[in-house]
């Protein structure tokens, strides 16, 4: 297939990821006015033999202080045949326009799974004290595929960063943790939870716990959890506007975009977490839970009812997003995936991400800065 690319518009993009079965939240058209700090381009690749529109991009620009020379960002992206022969053909003409464009530097996610481990491979690992990452563990599936695209990549000239391809440096998490929901029922889900996700939920609902749906004007509320669990676990909150900017940026193009949920207890909410939603792939993206009430497990309630949600919306995988490798019990990251190991489901590796140098000076400069940062 010979193919050119182009800039299309919003509602071509947004067509095209509509078509597909399911594409990252990051590459739909709303997500550029999400990360309203950065400028933002759609591409479109063709087939030249019939003006077939057959993959885009969302890329993201982010200029360099004082000169016009722009960091280009793919996240999660672009949505491309990567199984293509002729991959090079893809990302040749990408390249040539990203610097056309004034891009130094372009960074990539290939939305390719390498490596899955289910629920049960990952608790025996954890179990043997020779494994400290889930790669020490035999994966339960490998797409052979993936590898022969990592190869072509850096036969092109892409890098990977120098955490020896662990994932560490990537701005989206390399290692995520998924339920799967095609071809199950609600009752294989549930019975595939362990014991613990089990009693936690029934404790929840002995003790009425309730879980309901906000809507933009609850993002203060949802702001205040948020913030609770941001001085516990020291991070950084996004501020309220973020949040209120993707309610509305997301929902204005799809009004099942994004969903806000709520868990509470004597009517005080005790946990609260964002949904995104793009064609079959469901996401839980962000959470947050009070320092009190965690007695009546809120939290399982709330992702059970999610996960019910998603299921009744037709998603084929619940997402719990990133997780870390370390399988190791004094890691401070351990408890994410011991969290997210009781809900059955898989562990899975994507590609990671990927740079090309434009301008090897500027961003080898950029790989300083963000070293330091």
């Amino acid at each position: 297939m010979s193919l050119t690319l182009r800039t299309i518009s919003r509602e071509q993009h947004l067509a095209f990821i509509q078509s597909l079965p399911s594409a990252s939240h990051m590459q739909v058209p709303a997500w550029a006015d999400v990360k309203a700090e950065w400028r933002s381009e759609s591409l479109g690749w063709f087939d030249e033999r019939t003006g077939e529109l057959v993959g885009a991009g969302l890329v993201l620009y982010r200029q360099l202080p004082k000169i016009k020379r722009y960091l280009a960002y793919l996240p999660e992206g672009p949505v491309i045949n990567w199984f293509a022969p002729n991959l090079d053909e893809w990302l040749q003409p990408m390249l040539a326009h990203l610097k056309h464009q004034g891009a130094f530097s372009v960074k990539m996610g290939p939305p390719v799974i390498i490596r899955r481990w289910e629920a049960i491979s990952i608790k025996a690992g954890i179990q043997n004290p020779d494994v400290k990452r889930l790669r020490d563990i035999e994966a339960d599936f490998i797409e052979p595929r993936a590898f022969e695209v990592a190869d072509k990549l850096r036969r092109m000239g892409w890098q990977q960063g120098e955490d020896g391809g662990a994932g560490f440096g990537d701005v989206q998490p390399r290692y995520v943790y998924q339920v799967p929901l095609a071809n199950r029922s609600l009752e294989e889900v549930h019975k595939n939870f362990n014991q613990l996700w089990r009693r936690n939920i029934k404790k929840a609902e002995k003790a009425g716990v309730e879980v309901v749906q906000g809507g933009y004007h609850d993002l203060e509320e949802w702001q205040r959890l948020y913030e609770i669990t941001a001085l516990r676990d020291h991070f950084r909150p996004r501020p309220l506007s973020y949040f209120q900017r993707m309610w509305t940026a997301l929902n204005t193009e799809d009004p099942n975009r994004m969903r806000l949920y709520f868990a509470r207890h004597d009517g005080v909410n005790l946990s609260a977490a964002t949904m995104l939603v793009v064609g079959g792939h469901v996401w839980y993206s962000y959470g947050a839970s009070d320092n009190i009430g965690r007695e009546v497990r809120p939290s399982n309630a709330m992702q059970w009812r999610m996960l019910r949600d998603a299921y009744a919306l037709g998603a084929t995988v619940y997402d719990l997003r990133g997780i870390s490798d370390s399988l190791d019990e004094t890691d401070h990251l351990f408890g994410l995936i011991q969290f997210k190991v009781g809900t059955g489901g898989q562990a899975a590796e994507y590609l990671g991400e990927w740079d090309f140098p434009l301008n090897k000076l500027l961003h080898k400069a950029l790989d300083i800065y963000m070293s330091r940062r």
